[in-house]
Formats: structure tokens, sequence, C-alpha cells
């Protein structure tokens, strides 16, 4: 586990990071694809009584989404300007169900246990430094047979692949820690009291270039990342695949999506 002092500079990267990207992040396809959002929480499935947490909201666009469809949803993030984005879209869509609120999950998220229907996280494991402790957090405000749901990139379950692939995620981004292998991801959730209910994964193309625009990765980074995918285009070094289509250079980002229930401490085994 890191120290207390590498704790808090990783946060400070954190909200640096984010802070700078803000407009970005929102705007990036990927984040806010409506489509992809709203699978997400088809598979999830709420109740429309259900009350929803959010963890790394970001601008909001999960947290909207499941506004339209439950009772009340919050949405916490660790940086402030984001946040600020996703009030005043919720504020635009006249959205009366939904609050914003700044939180540290890796500290202890200021809501009482069992306090939630559904905990969701998506697209943020991966800039966490001690992921067991987020997925501990949302197990903890989740109801007994609620459903704590993520979504995130993952890695390859080879170690040194792995370790390549996130380098060159680092590089382009310094806020990321380090995407799971969803063997690790499955584990980590069941050692937090949650068992798997569904499963999917998907592998999206993700256009180099604008995969650094978004990240306002600074020239010499985005150099030495380049460098890293080309080789990885000769040698497989990573699992991410690279490519060239029509000339433009691209990586596979590989996610999963994982819906898991809330046990009662009696339910597991010792």
């Amino acid at each position: 586990m890191p120290s207390e002092a590498a704790s808090s500079h990783h946060k400070d990267l954190v909200r640096e990071e984010f802070t700078r990207q803000a407009d970005e992040y929102a705007a990036a396809p990927i984040i806010r694809d409506t489509e992809h959002i709203a699978k997400l929480v088809s598979i999830v499935a709420p109740r429309p009584d259900a009350r929803v947490l959010e963890i790394a909201t970001g601008p909001g666009h999960v947290a909207m989404a499941f506004a339209k469809v439950t009772r009340e949803v919050i949405g916490v993030d660790l940086t402030e300007a984001p946040l600020k984005i996703a009030e005043r879209m919720r504020a635009e869509r006249g959205l009366t169900n939904v609050s914003f609120r700044q939180a540290d999950v890796e500290a202890r998220l200021p809501f009482d246990d069992n306090a939630f229907d559904v905990v969701v996280c998506r697209f943020a494991v991966h800039h966490f430094e001690n992921p067991a402790t987020v997925i501990g957090e949302m197990a903890r405000v989740c109801r007994i047979e609620g459903t704590v749901a993520i979504e995130d990139l993952i890695s390859s379950e080879h170690p040194a692949r792995a370790a390549y692939y996130n380098r060159f995620e680092q590089l382009r981004d310094t806020s990321h820690t380090r995407a799971l292998p969803l063997s690790e991801l499955l584990t980590t959730m069941a050692s937090a009291g949650l068992e798997l209910a569904r499963f999917e994964s998907a592998a999206l193309r993700n256009p180099v270039d604008r995969w650094f625009t978004s990240a306002q990765t600074t020239p010499d980074r985005e150099k030495e990342a380049r460098a890293m995918i080309e080789r990885d285009i000769i040698e497989d070094l990573s699992g991410a695949r690279p490519t060239r289509i029509d000339g433009e250079l691209m990586f596979l980002h590989r996610l999963a999506i994982v819906t898991a229930r809330k046990l009662q401490s009696s339910s597991m085994s010792s």
C-alpha cells in the first residue's frame, strides 16, 4: 500500500490532471457516449425507487443517465472542476433528483453503511492507488442484496504485458495508476463481500491522436508513449493490439462491465 505522502501526491496529480482536462474529458466521445452509458444503465437495471451513488462521477454523464430512471442519484468526485461541469449540465437539463458533491472515496465516503441500492463507478478504478479500498467503500455503502457495478479498462493477465500497457497509459495521463487484470478486479470485488451477477466485455478502437489531445499530454511524454505503441505494433508487447487504419494509429481499449450483488456477512464462507 502506498505511503500517506505518496497517496497525497497522487491525489494532487489526479486533481491537477482532471482540472486541466475537465472540458476535454467531459466532451470525449467514450465518456459522453449516450448509447454506451445507456447500456450500462440497462445492465444494472435499477428499480424506479432506487437510490444510486456514482463514484468518481466527473462531469456527471452517468449519474444523470441513472437519474432519468431512478428516484435519487448522488455523484461524488475528488476534483472540483468536473463537478462544476456536472452541476451546470444538471441545471440545463432541469434534473432535480441528482446532486453532486466533493468526496475522497479512498478516505471514507460521507455516507452511512447500506445507504444506497446501487453503487456504480465507470472508467475510474485505473486512477485509484488503492482499488481494494475504493471497492470496499462501494460495498460498505451499498445495501445488502444491492448492486455494485464497475466499468473500467482491463489489462493483460500476463504481468509484463500489463506493465507495458499501463506504462504508455501513464505517460499519456499521469493520474493513471494501473488498469487491473480482470481476475484481480473480480477477486477484489469478492473480497469486499460482493458476488458476481453479470459480466460483459468489449474492445473499443482508440484513435491515438485524439487520445493524446483529450489528456493534453506534454510533447515529451507523448513522444515516449507513441514510440512504445509503435514498438508494440511490431513486437506485440501489451495486448492492446495497436495498428494503423487508413494511416491513423489506433489501439484497443479493452473494457469490462461487472455487476455484483452485496452478500450478507453470514452468506460468505470463512
